[in-house]
């Protein structure tokens, strides 16, 4: 991998020592950078769970991924500069309660002087790392995040910062996994109906101030808390936004 085109791509500038502040810096900049997006599984073009796929597609083609792509890379890069990463197994939460099966999301484990949870594959959600070993809310932009452990997982929830119900977003197992382990629920999302990523488009981006989501349908532009979205008239006009908002010429 060339670190050096993977800095550039995600616009880092800076030391790369293995430490926090690095840490929270190639994490936001890569969530500025990269957006989060499901294309390839509506053109029938395989996702393949290996390291030459993941930079060829993030990095050579300028295009985003979801979560075994992006955590998966991610990984790699965090590894090649000297940080301790692994990759972990998470269940999301549903809607109607419960959770899905293991190997469902991707996240990552980074150990400093403290463990930090990083996840750069999760769509909207938590910006900057968050420390595993602390159990009260820690704030993230407009949100709270916390840990807590149930029958040797551990679940991270949110809330609207200062007050809310916490809401579960995925429960995880601290266990070191592979990436050739993600492989059969990776075939699935591809390839079942019963998969949302199967339901429509998605690509979406954060920014400075907010973040952008196109989807087959209505293009949605969240600013300081505000929110806006308009319709997308045609295939043509999402075309035109994906290049335009996130750099992605799928011709």
């Amino acid at each position: 991998m060339d670190t050096k085109a993977y800095l550039e791509r995600i616009g880092y500038r800076g030391g790369t020592r293995p430490n926090f502040d690095v840490l929270r810096r190639l994490t936001r900049k890569h969530l500025l950078s990269i957006p989060f997006e499901n294309l390839d599984l509506h053109l029938d073009r395989p996702i393949i769970l290996s390291e030459k796929a993941f930079y060829d597609k993030i990095i050579r083609e300028h295009r985003g991924g979801f979560c075994y792509e992006l955590n998966g890379l991610f990984a790699t890069l965090l590894d090649e500069l000297g940080f301790k990463v692994s990759m972990l197994s998470a269940r999301v939460a549903r809607k109607g309660g419960g959770f899905s099966p293991n190997f469902d999301h991707m996240t990552l484990l980074v150990q400093l002087e403290h463990p930090w949870l990083v996840d750069v594959g999760f769509g909207d959600s938590f910006t900057e790392p968050k420390r595993l070993d602390m159990s009260g809310p820690q704030a993230d932009r407009e949100k709270q995040y916390r840990f807590t452990r149930r029958d040797g997982w551990t679940l991270l929830s949110r809330r609207p910062k200062g007050n809310g119900v916490w809401e579960p977003q995925y429960l995880f197992s601290l266990r070191p996994r592979k990436v050739e382990e993600f492989v059969l629920r990776c075939r699935w999302q591809q390839t079942s109906p019963r998969s949302h990523f199967k339901k429509g488009r998605i690509c979406t981006r954060l920014t400075s101030n907010g973040r952008l989501s196109l989807t087959d349908t209505k293009f949605i532009v969240t600013r300081g808390g505000r929110r806006s979205e308009r319709p997308v008239k045609d295939p043509q006009e999402f075309a035109m936004l994906l290049r335009r908002h996130f750099g992605i010429d799928l011709n």
